[in-house]
């Protein structure tokens, strides 16, 4: 069997550690400097005290300081689960430590503005190690319905797990491929981190149906708004097909499990669907994040700031059809404008 090592002790990046400790691998968790006391509680009795389990016994938990001593000759894969915020951060973690062209899997999601254009991690990951490194590091990424909660439970996911070398990604997925963790192949990078990314910000859209019925109130009958969630959901996914062509990716990534399967899940629960509830009971992003969630870092939120600019020049010299994307220019306009957050749905049918 394997040594995997795993980048990253939060929830998703120690969920992680199931599926390959399943498979018989052995796993080094190595924690960021934010992760120290979930690091030490997995030492001492094996219990990550943020997912609410006793981690496997193959499992070793390490601060951050020695991630270069857990690479070595039988490290067979490398999984980034950092934040997106500590992407760059993970970067020198691994141009500092890599010696050999270790295969990175990033479960980490975001999106970055780069000349006017919109750049996926994996390109920035490999570019950036590759100019320290001199050698070309493989970086492969996973998308998809995977609730880190479920996932540590042993609770079935399917996934797809996406990368330019075919044959890795099998190699790969053959490493991870638990009973309880289901992972297809997929050659559309770009598409699948555009859905993985973009499932977040528009889950803020959806989310905001539940606030907007607080506020509006149920009628006698009691009447909710699932209709109006209804088309705002698959408004999402006619934008996120505008979005993901845009940026070179394919169709067949949204309509499956990293476009209409992640938002589906990311809908149900969560901090972005937390935050389109604020939005809908008419509050501004800077009232609702300062007022009820100043400690939760909003996925959706943080890719609309970072992106927000570069979608408005796109809007404006006709790269992306404005006329056809309500929901983007509703939540850029809350959430980068401070306006309050109104969504004609009626809009998504007149075009």
């Amino acid at each position: 069997m394997a040594k995997i090592v795993i980048l990253g002790a939060g929830v998703m990046g120690s969920a992680m550690s199931l599926p390959a400790s399943a498979k018989g691998h052995s796993v080094d968790l190595v924690g960021t400097f934010l992760d120290t006391d979930s690091v030490r509680s997995v030492q001492g009795n094996g219990l990550h005290p943020r997912l609410g389990i006793t981690l496997p016994e193959t499992v070793a938990a390490y601060e951050w300081t020695d991630f270069g001593n857990r690479l070595d000759d039988e490290t067979a894969l490398i999984i980034l689960g950092v934040s997106s915020a500590g992407v760059t951060w993970a970067i020198e973690q691994l141009a500092g430590a890599l010696t050999r062209p270790i295969p990175v899997l990033m479960i980490t999601k975001g999106l970055s503005p780069e000349n006017g254009k919109i750049e996926v991690f994996p390109s920035i990951v490999a570019r950036e190690l590759e100019a320290r490194l001199g050698f070309h590091v493989p970086v492969l990424a996973v998308g998809g319905p995977c609730i880190a909660g479920e996932l540590a439970a042993g609770r079935d996911t399917g996934v797809v797990i996406t990368g330019h070398d075919a044959a890795l990604v099998e190699d790969i997925i053959a490493l991870v491929d638990a009973p309880f963790y289901h992972a297809r192949a997929s050659g559309d990078v770009v598409g699948v981190e555009v859905c993985a990314a973009f499932k977040n910000f528009f889950a803020l859209g959806v989310g905001w149906a539940t606030g907007h019925l607080e506020k509006t109130g149920r009628t006698t009958n009691g009447a909710q708004m699932h209709n109006l969630s209804a088309s705002l959901f698959a408004q999402s996914l006619r934008e996120m097909s505008l979005l993901s062509a845009a940026f070179g990716g394919t169709q067949a990534s949204v309509d499956g499990l990293p476009g209409v399967g992640d938002l589906y899940v990311t809908c149900l629960a969560g901090r972005n669907s937390r935050m389109g509830r604020l939005l809908g009971l008419g509050l501004s992003y800077p009232e609702a994040k300062a007022g009820h969630m100043a400690e939760d870092t909003v996925e959706g939120a943080e890719l609309a700031l970072a992106v927000g600019p570069t979608l408005e020049a796109m809007w404006a010299d006709g790269r992306l059809p404005l006329a056809k994307m309500p929901m983007s220019r509703a939540i850029i306009d809350a959430v980068c404008h401070a306006k309050p957050m109104t969504i004609d749905w009626r809009e998504f049918h007149r075009r």
